[in-house]
């Protein structure tokens, strides 16, 4: 099943670190993704406490942050996770968040007409499934961040 956490304010990008550090830590979340307005051209030539495009740590792997996060969608297989997703973001989004699960899918599941005319018919893997955006050139926005599987 997927979730759609709606925060009532874009997060900036140290309370998307955060958030996304303490996601990744749920057993059950198999992929998460952020969704918002890209950050505006013109953001290099602010003083650097007003920059919000920067690189953020997420599971130990660094990730150039290039949206305001408006939304964000979660896949796990358990209904019950969503009540250990609710304590994570009453710890990060104090200012209020709604989550929502009235769409059976926010994430694509299958292979569509985009992910084909990109990347023609060629395996694609689950992980990838969804993530296309025929406009952009995919390794500039889609960041895979593995698990460790050690134990």
């Amino acid at each position: 099943m997927d979730i759609e956490i709606f925060p009532h304010r874009v997060l900036g990008s140290d309370t998307t670190e955060k958030l996304l550090n303490d996601l990744e830590l749920i057993d059950d979340v198999q992929r998460t993704v952020i969704h918002g307005p890209r950050f505006p051209k013109g953001e290099e030539s602010l003083p650097d406490k007003y920059k919000e495009r920067r690189v953020i740590t997420i599971n130990g792997e660094d990730v150039v942050l290039q949206v305001k996060t408006a939304r964000i969608f979660i896949e796990l297989t358990m209904e019950s996770t969503i009540n250990e997703i609710e304590e994570v973001c009453k710890k990060h989004i104090p200012f209020g968040f709604d989550i929502n699960q009235d769409r059976s899918n926010y994430i694509r599941k299958h292979k569509t007409v985009s992910d084909k005319i990109k990347y023609g018919s060629a395996e694609l893997p689950d992980e990838l499934i969804g993530m296309t955006d025929q406009y952009s050139n995919f390794e500039s926005h889609v960041n895979i961040i593995k698990r460790d599987t050690m134990d």
